[in-house]
């Protein structure tokens, strides 16, 4: 076992043991992918400042999120077919999360369903509602997630129409995998994920297959997931869906300051600054510049998290200093998770732990509450100096 120091050596262990199309899957954005990079790049434009002769004694990077209380400000975010990235990943990822003490987010595209992720555990875990044209369908999903005794609801709001990502395109992403050639040829390199996922029944997506008439197999299933993703959400059937849970919510999927006031005025409890990892609307900001003007709109009114380019506890400190009272992980802890299951994922929360704790430390800050925009160092024009045009007539 190679020494890991940090989430790049999870991610080049991720990378040799887990079959292509899914690790593809995961390290990809849409289109050119530009704002998948600029998720992880714009966290490096931003500085930190060293102070020193400050007591770093008795530190703690414990916080609370949405009310639960947090051994570090990171929540594992919703990621779906994470079961392919590994046999039972989502049972395992949360069963990582509960033991280390931070929220997981179960995805409605999840291969273990939402009872098998609460047979397993002991600890509520967040759910995350992807709005489906089957009105049914939906308010089933969300009475099992109350039954499971989910403690949030976590509404994605970015995916009402799938953006394309070329890889999945190439590799003919599925869950299970096709058997065609070339994915064979490449199953036969991977044999250890092999083994491990014909130990287990959990192959396809278990929110989904036997609780939908007429979805049995891959086939059905796919074309029944293409044509689901509902495209008239709006306000108001957001509004609804917070009615139907009546507990806590979380909106996820926020980049505008006008969108971030409205879910403000909804009453949710939280919002995640996010662009989806990139994977939906190419050239749209990265969630770390969009989420200074956001703050500054709303306030205290809504707690603010962030999504996406986290990879390191530097990247996690420099969210919560610019005012993220939490942030997510996904591609962090899937590369764990390929790499070494349940342990990996463990073991991507001690490094991002470590990390958080001994920079904070550096900057002169003993505990989260302590830290904010006083330790940053940020380019002027960081957020862009954009020209709004406004509303114009097209040439006739």
């Amino acid at each position: 076992m190679p020494v890991i120091t940090n989430i790049d050596d999870l991610k080049e262990l991720y990378r040799r043991r887990v079959p292509k199309m899914f690790y593809d899957y995961a390290e990809s954005g849409s289109w050119t992918e530009q704002t998948f990079r600029d998720n992880e790049r714009d966290f490096d434009l931003i500085r930190l400042r060293q102070r020193v002769a400050v007591d770093m004694s008795g530190r703690s990077t414990a916080s609370t999120m949405i009310g639960e209380e947090v051994a570090l400000p990171v929540a594992l975010a919703p990621v779906g077919l994470t079961g392919m990235q590994c046999a039972d990943g989502e049972i395992k990822a949360a069963r990582a999360a509960e033991k280390f003490g931070v929220p997981f987010t179960l995805s409605t595209m999840s291969i273990c369903s939402i009872e098998d992720v609460a047979e397993h555990t002991t600890r509520p875990f967040w759910f995350q509602l992807y709005t489906m044209k089957d009105t049914d369908f939906t308010s089933r999903l969300i009475e099992r997630a109350r039954a499971a005794g989910c403690s949030a609801l976590v509404i994605t709001l970015d995916l009402q129409i799938l953006g394309q990502r070329h890889k999945d395109l190439k590799n003919g992403l599925s869950a299970p995998p096709k058997l065609t050639l070339p994915v064979m040829l490449d199953l036969a390199t991977k044999w250890r994920w092999g083994l491990e996922m014909l130990g287990t029944k959990r192959r396809q997506f278990g929110n989904i297959v036997g609780h939908v008439k007429g979805v049995s197999d891959t086939s059905s299933l796919m074309a029944w997931t293409a044509e689901q993703f509902d495209p008239a959400l709006d306000w108001g059937k957001v509004a609804k869906l917070m009615e139907q849970w009546g507990g806590k919510v979380i909106l996820k999927g926020i980049l505008d300051v006008e969108d971030a006031k409205k879910a403000a005025e909804l009453g949710a409890d939280a919002i995640v600054v996010s662009n989806h990892g990139g994977r939906q609307l190419d050239g749209a900001l990265s969630s770390i510049r969009a989420l200074p003007a956001i703050l500054d709109a709303v306030g205290d009114k809504v707690e603010v998290h962030l999504d996406g380019g986290i990879r390191s506890g530097q990247d996690i400190l420099k969210a919560v200093a610019m005012g993220a009272q939490g942030t997510y992980i996904g591609r962090a802890f899937v590369y764990g998770l390929g790499a070494m299951g349940e342990a990996g994922v463990t073991k991507a929360l001690e490094i991002l732990q470590r990390e958080f704790d001994l920079t904070m430390a550096f900057c002169g800050r003993r505990r989260v509450e302590e830290v904010d925009r006083d330790i940053l160092l940020v380019p002027e024009d960081f957020e862009g100096r954009w020209k709004d045009w406004g509303p114009r007539k097209r040439r006739a």
